[in-house]
């Protein structure tokens, strides 16, 4: 029989974060958000409106303070940050892998079988064909997928 899970408060959590060594800073010009920070990675969590947390931006390895995105291209791994991209080393994956695990168990979340046995990746760019990462609505039509031209020799 499957275990009910035993769902934290957002005060109870915030004072597990805090009793665990993470470094718990307010959201400037939010209430009900907080960054958290440990190993160099930080991820954001909020309040929900019925109490609980929820986590607001997945947690990143921190390079020049900015939460970086990592990304697997299949062949690397990569941190992604809004100005440039870095491969990810292995102590950079043990820390991101480390903090999330704590992260999960601070909020009260679910560990995964798959998500336990290493780092998971915020986006996967396996296929690196053009575009797909885009929304369907925003890819540019591909030449199959075009009408017909008109053809030009007289009938």
């Amino acid at each position: 029989m499957a275990k009910k899970l035993k769902t934290k408060s957002y005060e109870e959590a915030l004072a597990w974060f805090r009793s665990h060594g993470f470094d718990v800073l307010e959201a400037p010009g939010a209430s009900n958000r907080v960054f958290l920070k440990k190993y160099t990675v930080s991820a954001a969590i909020e309040r929900t409106a019925d109490g609980e947390v929820q986590i607001f931006a997945y947690p990143g390895y921190l390079i020049n303070g900015e939460i970086s995105k990592l990304t697997d291209h299949g062949y690397q791994k990569v941190l992604k940050t809004s100005k440039a991209e870095y491969p990810a080393t292995v102590d950079h994956l043990k820390a991101l892998h480390q903090f999330a695990e704590e992260l999960k168990e601070g909020a009260g979340g679910i560990s995964l079988y798959n998500e336990a046995l290493g780092t998971v990746s915020e986006s996967y760019m396996y296929d690196r064909v053009l575009d797909r990462d885009l929304a369907q609505s925003e890819r540019p039509k591909r030449p199959w997928q075009r009408p017909p031209a008109p053809s030009k020799r007289p009938a």
